[in-house]
């Protein structure tokens, strides 16, 4: 890198500018590198193609065009029809030097495998660079065009794209100073299921060494069942399941069928009604993901990959207090969810006697969230130490206090905290305003945990155990829990997490 910030990567140079949130001046950020060739036109529900390459300076001072996307979500990026379709980018925050051999993190963001993008300012990765690691974030195919079943094309379109821009770390990092050697994986939710898929999948071996995985959802789906929601989406948009008769379609034309699909779905059971927010899951048996990621990781195929995974403690609250309607028409029908979830009879007076003081609703969220992302990500970790594996596992429960506390741990507050971006509006509208002292000191314990594992595999306290599930909960005290202390998980040691 010279004074000018440019690097030269395999497709040409790119000249970055230095970060606006860096405190020393030390952190240089390359925005909208393309990665692969725009994913349209011939392209279109293929795996991703080779990027073109340029002639002269890139000038990477601006973000890329987000993937197409609906507002379906909290997080949705801002997608308009009329910008470039050219999303397969991803972005580079650095503070080293070519040659450095900086821990590099590769970060692959959430929203339900319909919204988002790398770009969102929840996901500046300048702390994480102050910290020593190069900092990757990503954009990839959501809805249909990244999950949709095509007959004729491949499926799992998105984690093609990911795996994509893990071959480009791997050609081009070292010029910004990052170890090719040396890469975590990390992500959120729909991210954090893209990773434990990324880590078992035959696309990535050898992409990289580590993985971060915040609240992994345990929604997967067999191919059947990709087929029939495309099935569903192609007949809302008016042609057969084709490939041509879909690429003919514009991309907003599948958006609006999807949410067609999604606005007719979405039922709990007799007595719940909820809508649904996805359709879409990476899709299990193809030759992208041959196995459950659960499976594979049981059996020790993955045991050299290094594994950090964890989940926040009320997941579900963020669903139902902003935005998703849901009615229970009292005990029994929250019963009969709990049932159709794999739970036994008497699980939700099990529930109850742990939360004596919650409503219908509280208890809801406590069984879906731990349906969810609760019980697949304890899981995960202990599959990956019993199958010889290196595996950490966290608790975050610092708590919410927008909505007079109603919102607790949910879902995606851990985020400003990991990356150390309180002063972004989700973490100032989460925190209710200026974070203290306290939840200050919380993020910089959390974003030192992320940088100790990417460097080394170590974030700072014991790994789990074949028999013995260790926890940090990370709060405004943190501890450590010898011994999963859950105590509604063995209402769900019998039950199975299938693939739909």
């Amino acid at each position: 890198m010279d004074a000018e910030h440019t690097v030269t990567t395999v497709n040409g140079r790119v000249r970055g500018v230095p970060s606006p949130r860096s405190r020393d001046g030390r952190v240089t950020v390359y925005r909208g590198i393309p990665y692969a060739a725009a994913p349209f036109g011939e392209h279109r529900f293929a795996a991703p193609a080779p990027a073109p390459s340029w002639e002269g300076t890139r000038d990477c001072a601006e973000f890329g065009p987000p993937p197409p996307q609906g507002d379906q979500l909290i997080g949705a990026a801002h997608w308009d029809p009329d910008t470039s379709l050219d999303c397969l980018v991803l972005n580079v925050w650095t503070p080293a030097t070519a040659g450095e051999n900086a821990p590099v993190l590769v970060w692959i963001h959430g929203g339900a495998y319909i919204v988002g993008s790398g770009s969102e300012a929840l996901y500046d990765g300048t702390r994480l660079a102050e910290s020593g690691l190069v900092v990757v974030s990503v954009n990839y195919r959501l809805g249909f065009e990244g999950f949709g079943h095509v007959p004729g094309r491949p499926d799992n379109r998105g984690l093609l794209d990911q795996a994509a821009a893990l071959r480009w770390v791997r050609d081009n990092i070292a010029g910004f100073g990052g170890d090719p050697g040396n890469v975590t994986i990390a992500g959120e939710s729909a991210g954090a299921g893209s990773v434990v898929c990324l880590m078992t999948s035959p696309e990535t071996r050898g992409l990289f060494h580590r993985v971060v995985a915040h609240s992994v959802p345990g929604d997967m789906v067999t191919v059947d069942v990709a087929r029939s929601v495309s099935e569903a989406v192609a007949k809302a948009a008016g042609v057969p399941l084709e490939a041509e008769a879909l690429a003919a379609l514009a991309p907003e034309k599948i958006l609006a069928a999807t949410d067609e699909v999604l606005s007719g779905s979405g039922q709990e059971g007799e007595g719940v009604r909820t809508k649904a927010f996805t359709c879409y899951a990476p899709v299990i048996g193809g030759p992208e993901l041959p196995e459950p990621p659960l499976e594979a990781v049981a059996r020790g195929a993955v045991a050299e990959t290094d594994l950090l995974v964890g989940h926040n403690t009320e997941e579900y609250r963020l669903f139902t207090e902003l935005g998703q309607q849901v009615q229970i028409d009292g005990e029994e029908a929250l019963a009969h969810t709990a049932s159709r979830l794999g739970l036994g009879e008497g699980a939700v007076e099990a529930y109850r006697s742990v939360y004596p003081d919650a409503s219908l609703r509280d208890l809801f969220n406590e069984i879906r969230g731990d349906a969810l992302f609760c019980e697949y990500s304890v899981r995960l970790a202990e599959a990956h130490a019993a199958g010889g594996g290196s595996a950490y596992f966290f608790r975050f429960a610092a708590q919410s206090r927008v909505m007079e506390g109603r919102l607790g741990a949910c879902h995606a507050f851990d985020l400003p905290f990991a990356f150390g971006n309180l002063d972004c509006d989700l973490a100032v509208f989460l925190c209710d305003g200026e974070p203290d002292a306290g939840l200050r000191a919380l993020s910089e314990r959390m974003v030192a945990a992320w940088s100790g594992f990417a460097a080394t595999g170590d974030p700072g306290w014991p790994a789990v155990r074949p028999g013995t599930t260790v926890v940090r909960v990370w709060d405004t005290e943190d501890s450590l829990v010898e011994g999963d202390a859950s105590p509604v998980r063995a209402l769900w040691a019998d039950v199975p997490i299938p693939s739909r």
